[in-house]
């Protein structure tokens, strides 16, 4: 089964990476395609059409307003294949009005799965096929967890995997600020703060217990953490949180 790329970002470059089989991967590109071919391993297209006509499973990892225009290109190649969308903001039924196939999977990675420990969801039109959706579903699997969701809970998904990991390198930019201030220098507090970040995903992992338990956990009264723990309520760190989550959904839903 030969595998198209439209679009060779940094997240199609992530993709492609987690496919053993680089020879049933061909790419297109609108310039250097020869050159990003050699890097990756795989075969180029000379242009899109040629990619279409070649590919059984097309994904398209353009930008949301490039879709019509690579739609038009294309659709006369793609009436009986499988495409797939990384795109935000665009749903399936968004992309079906400008396709000539029904047959569309809609994927939304995080940043993660360029170390291959990304969180990905996942979900496809009714006319897509089992084989087809298998083979998808095995590309994401092979670059960190894949969740199968409704496409109704993607913009909640986006608000909290695939944006979140920003948020979360903000508030580690934040720790690391204050260490500084003390006098420690920066590699040193950078390595402190990815510990502790790692070590702490994981210690959530392993108990099986809230956020919530395990803030009180650490918190024993009149000590350091609960003083921190009650600044961060004053300021409502949490609501600060939510909305930043909010905007985040509001923006792919074409709220704001």
């Amino acid at each position: 089964m030969k595998i198209g790329f439209i679009g060779i970002g940094n997240m199609a470059k992530a993709i492609i990476n987690g496919i053993e089989d680089k020879d049933s991967i061909i790419i297109s590109s609108r310039s250097n395609v020869e050159q990003r071919a050699k890097e990756l391993s795989v075969n180029y297209a000379n242009n899109n059409i040629e990619c279409a006509q070649q590919a059984d499973i097309i994904f398209l990892c353009v930008k949301p307003e490039q879709f019509k225009e690579v739609l038009d290109e294309i659709n006369e190649y793609i009436t009986y294949k499988h495409v797939v969308s990384i795109a935000a903001k665009l749903t399936i039924n968004d992309i079906k009005e400008m396709a000539s196939t029904n047959k569309i999977i809609r994927v939304m990675p995080n940043l993660n799965v360029a170390i291959k420990e990304g969180t990905c969801a996942i979900c496809k039109d009714n006319e897509v096929s089992e084989t087809e959706f298998e083979v998808v579903k095995s590309i994401f699997e092979n670059l960190g967890d894949l969740e199968e969701i409704s496409e109704t809970l993607f913009p909640a998904f986006i608000g909290i995997a695939g944006s979140a990991p920003a948020f979360i390198f903000s508030f580690m930019e934040g720790l690391i600020k204050e260490a500084l201030v003390e006098g420690m220098n920066p590699e040193q507090a950078l390595e402190i703060v990815r510990s502790t970040m790692r070590g702490s995903a994981e210690y959530l992992s392993q108990s099986k217990s809230s956020p919530q338990d395990l803030i009180e956990k650490v918190c024993s009264p009149g000590g350091t953490t609960i003083e921190g723990i009650n600044s961060l309520n004053e300021d409502h760190f949490q609501t600060i949180i939510a909305k930043a989550v909010r905007k985040t959904i509001n923006k792919d839903k074409g709220i704001i």
